[in-house]
């Protein structure tokens, strides 16, 4: 029952006890008491906790006034005025569409029947299948294949909305046209997941169906995927490639300069006169994707955005000329064309690509070009078969040297502090710069290391990743393979003694519980940035409302 019905009780109760008290001619000690109590029973009705301690039913939980039922979160307004359940809505996990275009999502048949139920309705009337609409029902019921053909009928050219929560930016609801699909899960493009920030661990979205006819136009001209390509608040690309596509796309475009051939014959470079011939000599497999090959410059004497004008011939790779086939060659009103793009091509470069494609081609030929980047990176990720194992974390030579180098300069700064010619605020000072040194050394060896990868034409996989951007980043790489370095107390200062060993060697036990001192600061922050910036975003957006 209603916790109201507690506090209208209490109020009651003490009110008849009161005029009880009263005809009776009771002292007056006692009737000012129940005058008070009564009055604590109507303030609790209206405001509990208000004065003094709060009124408690069972399992000692505050009961909920009037204002309650108002105020807060859980309140009337916040609640069910301004965030309300809708009807024709649903939600399940998601699932990665790589076969998708960008403004497609694969919606489940079972979902969609459930949701575009009326309009089943109706066309199953319009077609003379039915009369009344509880036979339309049964009919779907049945889920005869009269309906899967009218559902497949209404669902064509009419948008759904899909959301993820957290709702942090306009971003986190799209548009798309439904692709009717078998199973439970919902499909979503692999490029809407970086707006979205999606990933497909589980996480579940919720789909809205836009009824009127003024709601679907402005699903399809404001809320389509293919119109949200840039991001509101900074105008860069959101719908840049991330993981496998960025990786396909570096390794495609990757190339080493430092191979040193055995002999002249090797040393000869072959010349093409076209893409296609490249193409042929990939298949006849005459070329490798990283060899160095020199092509009948594209470019020359027009005004591109990349590529040479000048040079007759330019030296590129056949991963470069494939990875060139998949951007728009027109020009845009100024006469600019896009060119070759001869460079290796990391998640960076691809967001400038993609701007720069927006420039020359608008954004119906962006949004083409990402789809066929999107299946090449893929392709090309999976031809790869880039992985990962133990081996690939190479420990630098130079380790041992840069620690004993340290330990060094640190009996000097300790000699200098016993001797008093520096003070321990200097001392420590001189400690911490002499670990971090060390252990930006350590990286820098670390990073050539996985480079050169003993000279194979391809370097390590896990520089790959790093470099391309796809994953991981050069701390972390850092703390597998070179050193993990300096750590912090709770309080925030840093620890003298580095954590000289890295995760492929193993921590001491000691190290081990140094180190945790710093992942559960790290985790007890996210926790309180989320609140915190939540509800700093909650105070702006009324404000500005």
């Amino acid at each position: 029952t209603s916790d109201l019905n507690d506090l209208y009780r209490r109020v009651i109760n003490r009110n008849n006890r009161l005029k009880n008290l009263l005809q009776l001619k009771t002292p007056e000690v006692i009737i000012r008491n129940e005058k008070r109590m009564l009055q604590e029973a109507v303030d609790a009705l209206f405001d509990n906790g208000r004065h003094g301690r709060a009124v408690t039913g069972a399992g000692n939980r505050a009961l909920k006034s009037l204002s309650d039922m108002l105020k807060g979160k859980g309140g009337r307004f916040r609640q069910n005025l301004l965030g309300k359940r809708v009807d024709y809505s649903g939600r399940s996990v998601i699932v990665i569409g790589p076969e998708l275009q960008l403004h497609q999502c694969g919606l489940p048949k079972k979902m969609a029947l459930v949701l575009f139920e009326p309009f089943i309705i109706r066309r199953l009337k319009e077609l003379g299948y039915v009369h009344t609409v509880r036979s339309a029902k049964k009919m779907i019921e049945r889920k005869t294949p009269e309906v899967w053909d009218i559902l497949e009928e209404v669902t064509k050219g009419h948008p759904v909305m899909l959301n993820r929560a957290p709702t942090l930016h306009r971003l986190s609801i799209q548009a798309f046209e439904p692709v009717l699909i078998e199973g439970s899960a919902i499909r979503l493009h692999p490029l809407t997941c970086s707006a979205y920030n999606a990933d497909f661990d589980g996480d579940q979205m919720a789909v809205h169906v836009p009824l009127s006819v003024e709601a679907q136009m402005e699903a399809r001209l404001l809320m389509l995927a293919p119109n949200n390509i840039f991001s509101p608040s900074s105008g860069r690309p959101i719908t840049t490639p991330s993981q496998d596509i960025t990786l396909g796309a570096y390794f495609l475009t990757h190339h080493r300069h430092h191979i040193t051939y055995k002999d002249k014959e090797e040393q000869r470079i072959p010349l093409f006169e076209s893409t296609t011939e490249v193409e042929y000599a990939i298949a006849e497999r005459a070329v490798s994707l990283h060899c160095k090959i020199r092509l009948a410059n594209p470019d020359r004497g027009k005004d591109t955005i990349y590529g040479d004008h000048e040079a007759v011939t330019i030296e590129t790779t056949p991963g470069r000329v494939r990875f060139n086939e998949i951007w728009p060659k027109c020009e845009n009103e100024s006469g600019k064309s896009l060119g070759f793009i001869n460079e290796t091509i990391a998640k960076k470069q691809l967001s400038d690509i993609i701007w720069r494609t927006f420039q020359v081609s608008g954004p119906k030929g962006t949004v083409k070009t990402l789809d066929q980047l999107k299946q090449l990176g893929f392709r090309e990720a999976t031809r790869a078969g880039v992985s990962i194992g133990i081996t690939d974390m190479v420990i630098p030579d130079e380790k041992q040297v840069e620690l004993k180098n340290a330990y060094k300069q640190l009996d000097v700064v300790q000699k200098q502090y016993r001797k008093g010619i520096i003070t321990d605020g200097e001392r420590y000072n001189k400690v911490i710069d002499i670990w971090t040194a060390a252990g930006d050394k350590i990286a820098g060896a670390l990073y050539r290391t996985l480079e050169y990868n003993d000279g194979h034409e391809i370097a390590n996989p896990l520089y790959m990743m790093v470099d391309s951007g796809a994953r991981g980043n050069k701390q972390q790489i850092k703390q597998l393979s070179g050193m993990r370095g300096l750590m912090a107390k709770p309080s925030g200062e840093i620890i003298e003694r580095p954590i000289t060993s890295n995760f492929r060697e193993g921590l001491s036990v000691l190290e081990y519980f140094v180190s945790t001192h710093g992942a559960r600061k790290g985790l007890a922050d996210t926790a309180l940035k989320t609140a915190n910036s939540g509800y700093l975003t909650r105070r702006l957006v009324d404000v500005a409302q």
